[in-house]
Formats: C-alpha cells, structure tokens, sequence
C-alpha cells in the first residue's frame, strides 16, 4: 500500500542552521529514484544539490523556491509504494520522516549562472488530491502567490473597474491592482497594454549585473508604490558575510597599519614569469608575489598565526598557514583559503589561487575551503582602490589589503624616477599581536615586493 515518507533538510556539514530552496528539480508527480537530485539549495557558502534516498513519486513539495527554512524542516513527500496495494482494513499508512543525514549530497557542478527564483506557489499536492490520494500525510494548504508592495489590497477586481476577464486574469497572475492602473480603453476600459505598462513600470531596475550570472542584484526585489525604492530579502551569503563581520568588528580590537612600498622589481618579475615556459600553464600577477611575501613574513613570525578561544580563554597557536583569498562574487563576499599554503611553491601558489578563485565565482566553493583560515589577503587593487582597512575575518589574526599599483614618481637611488608604486595595509587583532609584531610583520612583505630576491633568502 502506499507509504509515505517525509525528506528533511538536511545538515549538510556546514554547521548551519538553515539555507534557501533555490530551485525543484521535480515537480509533484514526478517518479524519482534513489540519489536522483530533487532539490538545489543555497547556504551561506555554497550551492548544494540534495538527493533523495528513496524512489517513488512525489506526492508533495512543502517548500516555495527562494523560501528560507531551518534544518530538519520536511520539505518534500515522497510515496515509496506507489504501486502497492491498498490497506484491506483501510487504515491509512503511516508517514515517516527522513533527511537527518545527507546521502550522496555535493555542490553544484553545473552550470556557473545563477536561476531566477519563480514566485508560483508549489507547496501542497493539487487539487485533484484528495484525503484518500494521501493517506496520513497532513494536507498542506497552498501557499498564497506573492504579490508585489504597489498592491497594498489583493490583487485582482473591483467592481468599478471596466476589464475583460482575460485582462482582469493578467493582472491578477502579475499582481498588478486594476484600481491603480490607467486606463486607456474606449469608454474607460483597462486593456491588456495598460495593464503591462503598469506592471513594467513597477519593476526593479536592473542597475547592475555580474559576468556570466543572469541575476541582477535587484533581481529577488519588491518595488515600492512610487517606484523610488527596490527591498531586497538579505539571503545567505549577504545575510552570513553581515552577521561575522559585524561579530569580527565588534569583539576583536582591530589596529590597522600600513605602508607604501616601490614595487617595481616586482613588476619586472612578474613579467619575466610570464615568459617563463614552467609558468606557461598558469597566471601569474602581482597577487601572486603579495601572497609569497604573506606566506613568508608569517613563517618569519609565526606567533602572529594564531587565533583566539574566548570560551577556552586560551590563545591557539597554528603551525600551518591556510591563506584566504577574498573573493567577490554574485552571492557576496566569501573567503575560501588555500589549506597548507606554506607548503607550496611559486608555481603550485600560482594554481592554487587561480583555481580557488574560479571556483568561489562560479558558486562551487565547497564547505571544508571556507573553514579553518588562518590568515588572509584581500586584493582591493584590482577595483584600483589604493589601500583600506578590512576586517578580520573571524577566527583570524590578521589581514593583508593590497591596494592599487601605479607608476609614481619616487625618490630611487637619490633621483626622482617613475617607479611601481603600491599601498599595504595589514589589520590585525590586537588581542593577539601588538603593534611591534604587526608592523614587523607588514615591513617584511614589504621588504619582499620591494626586493623579491628576499624570498630566496627567507625560504
């Protein structure tokens, strides 16, 4: 007969709390099998395609697209014995429930745009399911379509309003309230062009966009009657980026130091290097010398590598170095870290870093590359912003800002000469390092971007 089986949402080892649906890959009907992806999801790090660890037919979806629910929330029902007979006693069977832990899940391998979310209700069976269709599942009512914030009454008919029904049907499924659109029709009838008009009138605008993502950042909005204003629901990355910068700013002092450094030996490496046939197969920029000079001042002075247990009150001293790499992408900021940096040579940094990027900007950034940070490099340059003060990200003890490199004049050998010139700034948390050890630690990546022969020496 048929069995009823309720999958949770998972905890998919992120230690989150909860995460989006962000898109059904089956609809109610659908026969799925057993690691068939059913849903995708969006968490504070990474999209995550969920599988389902039954067949049979999905009798029910709980959960709207672009809706936010906490782990273990049941999110979809499934009939395992769709084809079984029915009970001879006609008692109903029992659901069950299922999702606790996630089988087979991982991130997204996909396609690197992001889908837009739609707004129909799919939460409920239809209709034409009754009690007898769904034997002890508990019907869900479906959930009311959203409409937008210029229609402060329901959406749909007044009787002082001249449409046909055809026009009066668009208006409700665009949420647009005939009352406020003007009509342009003969004898005061509101036509489908004016309902249209409307509607486009009340969209988001799209002011900004992202290389190869299709989502603008006012894309999930909700415009205000008088068109002025887009609110847009903070979601996942935004929403997480604001809750740990706003914890890091406020529970560790920050001090910020900086310094401005002729980095045009630098640049002349960097150039060599990509001429250089064993570098052939990867990129090679100045980020990439500002990252070996991090990775060296840390081993220089490693009691700057550490972090602090405010539970434990204990200071905890790493002797690895996993070196986060800011990175802006369409969900937000997110820091993944190249895990045993210090153990990498030019080249395999070069690689690393590269690859770690891509992969943030395409969504695909697994779990385990946002943990267990140590240090970080935020390269603000390449907006050419010439220094900043960031902030820490938590757990961490110190971040380097690498500004902008432009040809100044500056004082070389007793002359005024056009030279490479950039601006660090390191910020750290001065629970852990004073300002000696932050300063020291500054002046020796300075050291090395001004003369990269140090590396050879501090290797």
């Amino acid at each position: 007969m048929p069995s009823y089986q309720q999958f949770k949402l998972p905890d998919v080892g992120e230690g989150l709390t909860e995460a989006d649906v962000a898109e059904w890959r089956v609809a109610v009907g659908d026969t799925v099998e057993v690691n068939q992806t059913i849903v995708e999801i969006e968490t504070a790090k990474s999209l995550v395609e969920l599988p389902v660890p039954w067949a049979g037919v999905v009798t029910e979806l709980l959960v709207r697209e672009g809706e936010t629910v906490p782990v273990g929330t049941p999110i979809v029902v499934i009939d395992v014995d769709p084809g079984g007979p029915a009970a001879d006693d006609g008692a109903p069977a029992a659901a069950s429930t299922s999702g606790d832990v996630l089988v087979g899940s991982g991130t997204k391998e996909g396609s690197t745009a992001r889908r837009r979310r739609r707004s129909a209700p799919v939460a409920g069976a239809a209709a034409a399911q009754d009690e007898s269709a769904a034997p002890g599942v508990p019907a869900t009512p479906a959930a009311p379509a959203e409409r937008r914030a210029d229609t402060p009454a329901r959406a749909g008919v007044s009787p002082a309003v001249l449409a046909k029904p055809p026009v009066r049907k668009l208006a409700k499924d665009l949420g647009v309230d005939l009352t406020a659109v003007a009509a342009t029709g003969p004898g005061g009838i509101v036509t489908r062009e004016d309902v249209l008009a409307h509607a486009k009138r009340f969209e988001a605008e799209e002011l900004a966009t992202y290389p190869g993502d299709d989502k603008p950042w006012l894309a999930d909005g909700v415009v205000s009657a008088n068109g002025r204003q887009t609110r847009v629901p903070v979601r996942s990355v935004r929403r997480r980026t604001a809750e740990a910068m706003v914890n890091s700013a406020f529970t560790a002092p920050h001090v910020t130091v900086f310094q401005t450094v002729d980095v045009t030996r630098s640049m002349k490496l960097v150039a060599r290097l990509k001429e250089d046939r064993a570098f052939g197969d990867v990129r090679v920029t100045p980020l990439l010398l500002a990252a070996k000079a991090l990775l060296l001042a840390v081993r220089r002075h490693p009691e700057i590598n550490a972090s602090w247990d405010d539970e434990a009150q204990e200071i905890v001293y790493k002797h690895y170095i996993n070196l986060g790499i800011a990175a802006a992408t369409p969900r937000g900021l997110v820091v993944p870290n190249i895990k045993d940096a210090h153990r990498l040579d030019l080249h395999e940094l070069a690689g690393a870093i590269a690859g770690l990027t891509a992969t943030a900007r395409a969504g695909r950034t697994t779990p385990r590359d946002m943990t267990d940070g140590t240090v970080t490099i935020t390269n603000v340059g390449v907006f050419g912003i010439d220094t900043g003060t960031p902030i820490l990200n938590p757990g961490e003890s110190a971040i380097l800002a690498f500004g902008a490199i432009r040809k100044q004049p500056w004082v070389h050998k007793g002359k005024v000469k056009p030279r490479w010139v950039t601006q660090l700034a390191l910020s750290f948390d001065h629970r852990l390092v004073d300002g000696e050890l932050g300063a020291r630690v500054l002046a020796d990546v300075a050291r090395v971007l001004e003369n990269p022969d140090m590396g050879l020496v501090w290797s």
